[in-house]
């Protein structure tokens, strides 16, 4: 039979310890800069997808009609 050393398991516990310990601060240390982004993004006052494609179907529908509105002027410039 081997014996166990006291020694050896007393650094395995330290060595599992230190570990554990090392996980849980860069959990907090992710779970920190997770919310300093969000506050970050929510100062920044930005728009969402929803709006942000509502805007952008908006300007498509602009930017037809004055098209269209150019060629009818050019039209009226030609008679």
């Amino acid at each position: 039979m081997t014996k166990q050393n006291p020694l050896l398991d007393d650094l395995a516990g330290l060595m599992t310890g230190a570990m554990g310990a090392a996980r849980t601060v860069g959990e907090e240390a992710r779970t920190a800069m997770q919310s300093q982004a969000a506050r970050l993004v929510a100062d920044m006052d930005l728009v969402n997808r929803e709006e942000f494609e509502t805007l952008k179907q908006m300007l498509q529908a602009a930017l037809e009609r004055i098209e269209v509105l150019e060629g009818e002027i050019e039209a009226l410039k030609r008679d």
